[in-house]
């Protein structure tokens, strides 16, 4: 007698499913085979996502706080943009969260003290350790487990969390090559031997959160390790530091605004002295770092805010790396960008006074004496690039103007007073020109005259006479050209 025969396996309905014309099914996002399936519920998926938002805020913080204190310009304006990218990752996703549960939703607390460890261990890491750590070791863990939430996510019912990811995972990927690169450019294969114990306990430490997303785990939970650079306070570093293209930081020989805004200076000239004005605000990010840092506890709009701001003015500086490399300038030899601004605000003022600071100057770009006038300076000049530069430099301070009434001016009495206060804290930045002088740090020297020739001789221009020689300094006039006795009086 024959064996009896297995039945032919059950044919699934959605087999023989057709929509009409055959036009994509379930508006693209899926086949009827995906959507068949479960995904995860909508308390797993709501805790993967409270971890991610956990990484992303963490490190947000992390790239923010080392601004200030990094020397390499191109390290500062990369993570002024990556710092950014997380804040707004960390926005959309504490939305969805709150899309998906009823308050309180827990997102400030810490979903494992291993993945507290892990961020910890960077934030007090030497820079060759931070950048093995954040481009080799955690961002690739939090590749993965966004990667494999939105497969393990119902494409369907959960599609607004899988579209989350999936911007994410762009802007992560993004940091990530980023990242890849400037490990091949600046840390060593010594180095790297070197940071192997740092490295460990980053794995040990995120081994026993059961990875990123908290699914890697299997037996027995491994134990912490020992912390190694977080064993001590971590403290922030406010004072600004420059690589060596920066070698004269203290110099204030050459006032900008001076040049800019007299009328008998040509156009072109003035586009020159623009192009340093959007260099020079390489402060502005080490400024606002400080801000960002050692201002706690605020909602999360303020934050994401004042990182778009910041990565804005980082923008800004490079706008005038552009201009100067398109112009034929070197600037490394042949213009001083000082961190005099940053320091002076970052080591004499509070947090909410280097705030007013910034919003007092913001208020001043507003009129047609202040962006406008440069826009208008670079149409004059006949400059497209220039144009550009400035055109899109004013649309920002707009948008700085409504950040600074968000998130300072409502704390204020008035937008009068607002504007009085930030006055009075620039007047109360001792900014030690003289005394910089006498120690040696610098001999406020008018780099301008260099610069300028350069220029003319490149462009096979004969100097005019008034812009070649123009020499005046920030010894007496600030920058939004108050008188400094006036101002201090």
């Amino acid at each position: 007698m024959n064996a009896p025969t297995d039945p032919a396996p059950t044919r699934p309905f959605t087999a023989d499913y057709r929509t009409h014309r055959n036009l994509p099914a379930l508006a693209g996002l899926c086949t009827f085979a995906e959507a068949g399936r479960p995904g995860l519920s909508v308390e797993e998926s709501v805790r993967r996502l409270k971890r991610h938002h956990y990484a992303l805020r963490r490190l947000h913080g992390i790239l923010t706080a080392r601004i200030t204190s990094e020397p390499i310009y191109e390290l500062k304006m990369a993570w002024s943009h990556q710092a950014w990218l997380c804040a707004e990752q960390v926005a959309a996703l504490r939305a969805r969260v709150g899309e998906m549960r009823e308050p309180p939703l827990g997102l400030d607390k810490i979903p494992h003290e291993g993945l507290e460890l892990t961020f910890d261990e960077l934030r007090a890491a030497p820079r060759d350790v931070l950048l093995l750590g954040v481009y080799e070791v955690v961002v690739p863990a939090l590749l993965r487990s966004l990667a494999d939430h939105a497969a393990e996510a119902h494409p369907l019912a959960d599609q607004p969390t899988v579209r989350l990811l999936r911007i994410a995972r762009m802007d992560l990927e993004a940091l990530h090559q980023y990242g890849r690169k400037a490990v091949s450019c600046l840390v060593s294969g010594e180095a790297r031997h070197a940071a192997q114990p740092a490295l460990s306990v980053l794995c040990q430490a995120l081994g026993a959160a059961g990875g990123m997303d908290g699914t890697r785990t299997s037996g027995e939970v491994p134990k912490l390790p020992e912390r190694l650079h977080s064993a001590l306070p971590w403290r922030y570093d406010p004072r600004p530091q420059r690589d060596e293209r920066f070698p004269d930081p203290y110099n204030m020989g050459v006032n900008a605004e001076v040049f800019l805004y007299d009328p008998n200076q040509s156009a072109e000239a003035k586009v020159l002295m623009m192009y340093y004005k959007r260099l020079r605000e390489i402060d502005v990010p080490e400024m606002m770092a400080s801000i960002i840092t050692e201002t706690p506890d605020k909602p999360w709009g303020y934050y994401r805010d004042m990182s778009r701001q910041l990565w804005d003015e980082a923008r800004h500086a490079m706008m005038g790396e552009v201009g100067f490399a398109s112009a034929g300038i070197d600037w490394p030899s042949k213009v001083a960008v000082n961190f005099t601004w940053s320091l002076g605000l970052n080591t004499q003022l509070t947090p909410k006074e280097r705030h007013a600071v910034l919003y007092f100057i913001e208020q001043g770009l507003m009129p047609k004496t202040g962006k406008r006038h440069e826009w208008e300076t670079a149409i004059a000049a006949e400059n497209p690039l220039a144009a550009t530069f400035q055109d899109f430099d004013w649309a920002d301070e707009v948008l700085h103007a409504r950040v600074g009434r968000d998130w300072y001016v409502s704390d204020m009495p008035s937008p009068h007073e607002a504007v009085a206060y930030g006055d009075d804290c620039w007047s109360k930045v001792l900014m030690n020109w003289e005394r910089w002088r006498s120690e040696g740090l610098t001999q406020h020297a008018n780099w301008w005259t260099g610069a300028y020739a350069q220029y003319c001789e490149r462009h096979g221009k004969a100097p005019d006479p008034l812009a070649a020689q123009f020499a005046v300094s920030y010894e007496s006039i600030r920058a939004d050209l108050r008188d400094l006795a006036q101002a201090s009086g």
